[in-house]
């Protein structure tokens, strides 16, 4: 018992201190900033999209399915994303 207290505790401490949590929405695309390389979507959240991840490939009205992180200052970077039918 006293092991598994410790363990988990070991566990926090990691995923806390990397700064970074991992999430995911289902949404639709109210518009692409190609200059900055971010997305917005209808619910307001703005999502930066990574070098590998091509904006231009996205469009407004779009469904998508979007996993990201949050990193410490709060901007919201994604880290896989698909268009929904």
């Amino acid at each position: 018992m006293k092991r598994s207290v410790i363990i988990a505790a070991v566990i926090l401490v990691v995923a806390s201190s990397t700064g970074a949590l991992a999430q995911g929405v289902t949404g639709t695309i109210k518009s692409v900033d190609r200059k900055a390389d971010t997305i917005t979507l209808m619910s307001g959240e703005v999502l930066r999209l990574p070098e590998q991840i091509e904006v231009e490939r996205f469009k407004a009205g779009e469904k998508v399915k979007v996993h990201y992180f949050t990193s410490k200052t709060g901007r919201a970077t994604v880290s896989s994303i698909r268009t929904l039918m």
